[in-house]
């Protein structure tokens, strides 16, 4: 097949996940033809089969920005027709679902499909917020297929924008051949003794992922044990979380370390990952701790429980509960065996259910089902 990827090249879930299946499909035998403003993050080096198509923008003194979005329809109509693409396959709706719907407009009866992902926030936040709620609903009905990463959004999506739409849950997955432990990375971290125990969370620092609370459940780790937190990523929350450290006494054991385009080192140094959002449609992140051997400590909110099972890969506590999640941290930092099988029924819940062999094909199948509408 040839299929056209239109994603957020960025750090976020989506661009994530957009940018592996590319790469997966490509190893598969199918041409991916990546679209965006930048080249994705995760695509590097070279990969066959795989190309990068960078959506470029006309400054004229009229625009007060960039049309960006007329720039991306246009991309995506030349190259659905220059490449004959039999899937675009748009992953976050605003733009990019709405951008290629327009593209078909342009190109009349050209054949393309247009496959919609719902990623999280596209739906909750952005997509349900009065300003993009009108073309939210009309790219997601417009679509000839739509997938969203857990049931949990299935679920919200339908109640918030009550679509006819049959949508497929189709989760996020990792490659769990490339996503695994790597061993001696402690001491790059600078918590190399066994003694000292290694906290890490991975998120953009938006208030939703209630980064403070990290820090605070942290702080109570650390009154009762050595311990250290890494905390990977940026955002607006960025000086509130540093506020929080100040105030707890934290701050020589918390360490910022900014987006980082290689998480495996950091993860593989871990103990403990914790995610204590307001909402999460899956938190890929969890799932790559997952993978790599390490225990989750997450809300009991969105899709979160598709992906940690309580008591078995990790613990659910109630969004906001910092004294339920911190009791959890220290149990499982207390106590060894405990943290080694969690961590083994993570990187084996990863490999039973998430993994890129079993979730890609997935993709394939639907791919050829909306194919299969074609009249």
């Amino acid at each position: 097949m040839r299929i056209g990827i239109v994603c957020y090249p960025t750090h976020g879930g989506s661009g994530v996940v957009a940018t592996e299946l590319g790469k997966e499909l490509a190893l598969r035998g199918h041409t991916v033809h990546f679209i965006s403003y930048q080249m994705p993050f995760r695509l590097d080096g070279f990969h066959r089969n795989v190309f990068y198509h960078e959506v470029c923008m006309l400054a004229y003194p009229l625009f007060k920005h960039p049309p960006y979005t007329l720039a991306l329809i246009n991309r995506i109509a030349e190259l659905a027709d220059r490449e004959k693409l039999d899937i675009i396959h748009a992953h976050y709706v605003i733009p990019h679902s709405f951008c290629a719907h327009m593209a078909r407009e342009v190109l009349g009866d050209s054949g393309v499909r247009v496959v919609t992902t719902l990623h999280g926030t596209d739906i909750t936040l952005v997509g349900s917020d009065p300003t993009f709620a009108h073309i939210t609903r009309f790219s997601i009905e417009k679509s000839d297929g739509i997938t969203a990463v857990s049931q949990s959004l299935r679920d919200d999506t339908y109640e918030t924008f009550d679509v006819p739409n049959s949508i497929e849950v189709i989760h996020n997955f990792v490659n769990t051949r490339q996503v695994t432990r790597i061993p001696g990375a402690r001491e790059k971290v600078g918590c190399p003794r066994d003694e000292c125990k290694v906290v890490v969370h991975i998120s953009n620092f938006r208030p939703v992922k209630r980064v403070p609370d990290v820090v605070e459940i942290f702080a109570r780790v650390r009154q009762k044990m050595q311990a250290c937190l890494l905390l990977v990523g940026d955002g607006v929350d960025r000086v509130k979380v540093q506020e929080t450290a100040d105030r707890l006494g934290v701050s020589d054991d918390v360490t910022f370390m900014g987006n980082q385009d290689e998480i495996l080192p950091l993860l593989s140094a871990a103990d403990l990952f914790i995610l204590p959002s307001e909402k999460e449609s899956f938190g890929l992140a969890a799932l790559e701790a997952m993978a790599c051997n390490v225990p989750v400590i997450a809300s009991h909110t969105g899709g979160l429980p598709e992906v940690v099972v309580h008591g078995e890969t990790g613990y659910l506590a109630p969004v906001g509960d910092v004294e339920a999640m911190a009791e959890y941290a220290l149990e499982i930092l207390s106590n060894e065996t405990l943290q080694i099988s969690m961590g083994e029924a993570a990187r084996q819940r990863a490999e039973n259910v998430f993994d890129s062999s079993l979730v890609v094909p997935r993709y394939e199948a639907y791919y050829r089902e909306v194919l299969g509408q074609r009249h």
